[in-house]
């Protein structure tokens, strides 16, 4: 049983070429491949808005023209505009967290220096404390020097 194939190639509107392969042992199979029409394999993708607009010719004295390009000076300024008014708002908002920064740092050491006198205090505290406690269990005896003579 030999398989023997026949091959048709078409090209759409999008310049695709699909190929249609019939087997003959095997009944009619359509197989669509997309292969690139160019040459050179493919190359970029061409987004819907651009297709057909290649050559065309584009009379720079229209009003239509006019207006696209004055729309689109417009949305340009405002971009550049939208983008400058951000990277002040940036710079803003760093100096003002450098400003805090610099407070809490200031703050910190503050309260360190407050914390260290602190504990220095309880330390001499809890020093004297200990001297002036003595162990349970032992007395001291005192002499009263007015009742050593009877």
């Amino acid at each position: 049983m030999s398989k023997t194939s026949q091959q048709n190639t078409t090209t759409d509107a999008s310049g695709v070429s699909v190929i249609h392969t019939q087997a003959h042992s095997s009944g009619l199979q359509q197989v669509p491949q997309l292969v690139p029409v160019s040459p050179g394999g493919g190359g970029k993708a061409v987004p819907p808005s651009k297709q057909g607009k290649k050559n065309s010719y584009v009379d720079r004295n229209s009003d239509e023209y006019r207006q696209r390009r004055e729309r689109n000076n417009m949305a340009v300024k405002k971009s550049r505009l939208k983008s400058k008014q951000k990277a002040q708002d940036t710079l803003q908002r760093v100096n003002q967290l450098k400003e805090e920064n610099e407070r809490l740092e200031a703050k910190i050491k503050l309260l360190t220096k407050e914390l260290s006198v602190l504990k220095d205090l309880f330390l001499e505290h809890a020093h004297n404390f200990a001297d002036n406690v003595q162990p349970v269990g032992t007395e001291t005896t005192t002499t009263n020097p007015e009742n050593s003579g009877q």
